[in-house]
């Protein structure tokens, strides 16, 4: 195989892995990540779906993967491994146990698909590596999973919250719209209904956390939108 044909070899697997990582994606994006013309992606997608790849063209809006195709596990290079192993061993100093739980049964997914020379270096990386913050493990929170599951599927979440700066505890039915992380810490960025404003809400002083069937309208609004207009108003950190 020329060289030609290992490149495109080898962006035929990448929009590949692109269209099972993201729901929607256009011609010019994937020509932009490239570095094509939309006329080579146009023959790229002819030529997956020649060899079987389900993909579905949706007018004016992109390719999609069918629904329950799956592309065999990817296999990681050394220094993508060494990536994930380094990560991993910060998030272990994370203070959501719920982060901590998930992260870990993920990267042990992982590691499983690892060729077996990577996947010893990975665990003797695993094994020298240390960050000294939160030595001692602590658990100051266990919601972060459960509300990115309720940001991402628009559920409103019942929360009683203390407020240091009040000494105040109250119930709140918030609508989550980002996550916001402050070193090792985690605050939830969300439409609180009793404000009726954007409040961000330290995931250490949620006391009691109930993620409701009860659906909201997605915010049109964007982070950026939000941290600019939080300058504006308070020329500091978002509020608490």
């Amino acid at each position: 195989m020329n060289d030609n044909g290992t490149k495109r070899l080898s962006r035929l697997t990448a929009i590949l892995t692109q269209l099972q990582t993201k729901r929607l994606l256009t011609a010019s994006e994937l020509a932009n990540k490239f570095s094509v013309s939309n006329r080579t992606i146009y023959r790229d997608i002819k030529a997956l779906e020649q060899s079987g790849v389900p993909i579905l063209t949706e007018e004016g809006k992109g390719y999609t993967l069918m629904d329950g195709y799956r592309i065999p596990p990817i296999m990681f290079t050394e220094s993508e491994a060494n990536a994930l192993i380094t990560a991993e061993q910060l998030i272990i100093k994370n203070k959501d146990a719920s982060f901590v739980k998930d992260y870990s049964e993920a990267i042990n997914k992982i590691k499983s698909v690892l060729r077996s020379g990577i996947k010893d270096k990975a665990n003797l990386l695993s094994n020298r590596i240390v960050f000294g913050h939160n030595a001692g493990n602590g658990r100051t929170s266990n919601y972060l999973s459960a509300l990115q599951l309720a940001l991402t599927n628009y559920n409103l979440s019942k929360i009683k919250y203390h407020s240091t700066d009040t000494e105040q505890t109250t119930d709140r039915i918030v609508e989550p719209f980002a996550i916001y992380s402050t070193q090792e810490n985690w605050l939830l960025i969300a439409f609180c209904r009793l404000r009726k404003d954007f409040r961000a809400f330290r995931l250490d002083r949620i006391q009691s956390l109930n993620v409701l069937n009860e659906t909201f309208e997605p915010h049109k609004i964007t982070l950026p939108e939000y941290f600019e207009i939080c300058k504006e108003k308070y020329s500091s950190a978002p509020l608490t």
